[in-house]
């Protein structure tokens, strides 16, 4: 499979929303799993939305975040308070 193929893929939940996987976003940005873990983890990217044992992040959610220039989401609270 090829890597471009691998991160368009996408997974549904039961409600009809597309979503991505750890590695899909892995991929999309270059980076390992374990990068995209720890930066939400962090608070540093959009909650993914647990399906069982599976992680997975709302399509909409993680395009949205990215057109906002990635912000810290941890802090997002704080800066609407200002």
């Amino acid at each position: 499979m090829s890597t471009q193929t691998k991160a368009l893929e996408r997974v549904t939940d039961g409600r009809g929303r597309s979503m991505f996987s750890v590695d899909a976003l892995a991929e999309r940005w270059n980076c390992s799993a374990r990068h995209v873990y720890r930066m939400a983890d962090s608070g540093r990217m959009p909650r993914p939305i647990k399906l069982g044992s599976l992680v997975r992040w709302p399509i909409a959610v993680i395009e949205q975040w990215e057109q906002d220039g990635c912000p810290n989401v941890r802090n997002a609270n704080k800066r609407d308070q200002r």
